[in-house]
């Protein structure tokens, strides 16, 4: 894939961009991966990563971190740690 045509895509109001499908498939990017985003002189890298930087705990990581831990959850699972948000967010919102 490198040695092909540049791809040109617009970003939408919320700042997102779309990677094509051949650009995914070329760098093994999937649903739910853990995406690393740099800026080295303007430009911007995207790179998928197995793993947070030890220390991390932005929102982002922290989120990143549990969307790739429930791809490799058994169902029971997460109904478990489903119902446990629930109550949660539920106690959350009463207070």
């Amino acid at each position: 894939m490198s040695n092909s045509k540049p791809v040109y895509k617009v970003m939408d109001e919320k700042g997102r961009i779309l990677i094509p499908k051949q650009l995914r498939a070329a760098t093994g990017m999937n649903y739910g991966d853990i995406i690393k985003l740099t800026v080295q002189k303007g430009v911007v890298a995207a790179k998928k990563v197995d793993i947070i930087e030890v220390g991390d705990q932005s929102p982002q990581a922290v989120e990143a971190y549990v969307f790739s831990a429930v791809k490799t959850m058994e169902k029971q699972t997460l109904l478990s740690l489903a119902a446990q948000l629930i109550a949660l967010i539920e106690e959350i919102t009463r207070e």
